[in-house]
C-alpha cells in the first residue's frame, strides 16, 4: 500500500483531496490528511469571525468522507524528508509517507518590530481569530483598536469591525501612500472614501517601530490603544522555513515546474509555502492544487508529465460590511453592492461544492 500524506486541510490541500477522490486513483493508495482541526476552515472569512458578524460554525466546512481517506488530527513538530516521516506534538507514533504534500499555510510576519509578536492580535489561525474576537467583544465602549497593515485583510477587518462595533475608534495604519496599493487607484480611493464616511481613521506613511502593552509606536511616537491587530504581512509556516531546501527571498520553497522539490518528485508544496508567480491567496492555492493532481495522476499511470500552463487568477473581491464591496474581475474594477453580492455568491458556491 502506497501512502500519500497531506499536511494541512487548507484551500490547496482540500482541493487536492476532492479532485483525487473524484478520479481513478490506484487501488493500492492510501490518503491521510493531517490537520489541527477536524474541519476545513474558511480563512478568507476570518475577518468576519474576528469582528463577531459571523459565528464559528460559519467558517467551517466538513472534510469529505471516503474509504480511501483517513485523518490524523494533531500538531506537526517535524518534517523529516530524508527518512520520510512526520512527528507530532501529541504522543502519536511518527507518520511514515511515500508521497507528501506540504500545505501548512502561513503565519504573521512581524518585520522584526519589537513587541509585535507578543502584544498584537492575529487572524492567521482559527484559534488566534477566536482570541481576537473575544478581545473585541470585551473592549470597553469607545475603545481604540489599531490595525497595522492596510492590505485586503486589514481593510476587510476594519470595515467589518465598524459594522459590528460602531462605538469603537478604529485606526488603520499603512506604510504606503494609499491603502490597497496592489489594487487600481480607483478602488483605493473608493475604499478610503468609505472609511471617511464611516469614521475609520487611515494613517498613511506610518512606520510602526515598536508595540507595547496597550501602546503602539508610530515613528517612536506612542499611541494609547486598547487592542492592536497585525495584518502587515505573512510568511510560510515555521516548519517550512526550517526545511533544508532551497527557498526564495520570502522563505517560500522553490519548486520545479511540476510543483515538487527539485530532485525529490515525491514531495510537493502547495499554497502559501510555495514560491509561485503570484502573491499567496486561496485562489492561487486552488489553481496550483489542480495542477498537482494532474501531475500525480500522470505519474501514477506511468505517463509522461505534462507541460503545465501558467496559472491565471480570475480576480479578487473584498467586502466593506454587508452591503458594499470592491474588487477586480479580469481587468474590470468593481465597487459597491455588485462587488459585495459577487463575493457572497462565490462563498456560497464554495460551501455548496465542498460542504
Amino acid at each position: 500500500m502506497r501512502r500519500l500524506v497531506l499536511l494541512g486541510g487548507g484551500y490547496g490541500g482540500i482541493r487536492i483531496v476532492q479532485r483525487l477522490l473524484a478520479s481513478h486513483i490506484p487501488t493500492a493508495l492510501e490518503i491521510i490528511l493531517v490537520d489541527r482541526e477536524p474541519f476545513h476552515c474558511l480563512k478568507t472569512e476570518y475577518y468576519a469571525l474576528a469582528a463577531g458578524t459571523v459565528s464559528d460554525q460559519d467558517v467551517r466546512v466538513p472534510f469529505p468522507e471516503h474509504p480511501k481517506l483517513s485523518f490524523l488530527f494533531g500538531e506537526v513538530t517535524n518534517i523529516d524528508l530524508e527518512n520520510k516521516q512526520i512527528t507530532f506534538k501529541e504522543e502519536n507514533e511518527p507518520l511514515a509517507f511515500d508521497e507528501l504534500v506540504i500545505g501548512l499555510g502561513s503565519e504573521d510576519k512581524y518585520h522584526d518590530v519589537p513587541g509585535a509578536a507578543k502584544h498584537t492580535l492575529s487572524i492567521q489561525s482559527i484559534d488566534q481569530t477566536r482570541d481576537t474576537s473575544q478581545t473585541f467583544s470585551n473592549l470597553p465602549p469607545e475603545g481604540v483598536v489599531a490595525i497595522v497593515g492596510a492590505g485586503l485583510s486589514g481593510v476587510e477587518l476594519a470595515s467589518e469591525l465598524r459594522e459590528s462595533r460602531p462605538d469603537l475608534k478604529i485606526k488603520l495604519y499603512d506604510r504606503g501612500e494609499t491603502i490597497l496599493s496592489d489594487f487600481p487607484t480607483r478602488l483605493s480611493r473608493y475604499v478610503e472614501k468609505w472609511f471617511v464616511n464611516h469614521g475609520v481613521e487611515v494613517i498613511s506613511h506610518s512606520n510602526i517601530t515598536k508595540v507595547g502593552k496597550n501602546t503602539l509606536y508610530n515613528d517612536d511616537e506612542p499611541i494609547e490603544v486598547d487592542a492592536v491587530v497585525w495584518t502587515a504581512g505573512i510568511q510560510p509556516h515555521h516548519l517550512v522555513r526550517e526545511l533544508p531546501v532551497d527557498k526564495d527571498d520570502n522563505n517560500r520553497v522553490i519548486l520545479t515546474e511540476h510543483h515538487h522539490l527539485p530532485g525529490n518528485p515525491d514531495v510537493y508544496v502547495v499554497g502559501d509555502c510555495a514560491s509561485l508567480s503570484h502573491a499567496p491567496s486561496a485562489q492561487l492555492a486552488e489553481e496550483q492544487a489542480e495542477q498537482i493532481v494532474t501531475v500525480m495522476l500522470k505519474k501514477w499511470n506511468n505517463e509522461e508529465l505534462p507541460t503545465l500552463p501558467p496559472m491565471k487568477l480570475k480576480g479578487v473581491l473584498g467586502s466593506l460590511g454587508p452591503k458594499h464591496g470592491f474588487g477586480v474581475m479580469g481587468n474590470t474594477p468593481l465597487t459597491g453592492r455588485v462587488a459585495r453580492l459577487l463575493k457572497s455568491g462565490v462563498l456560497w458556491l464554495y460551501k455548496r461544492n465542498y460542504g
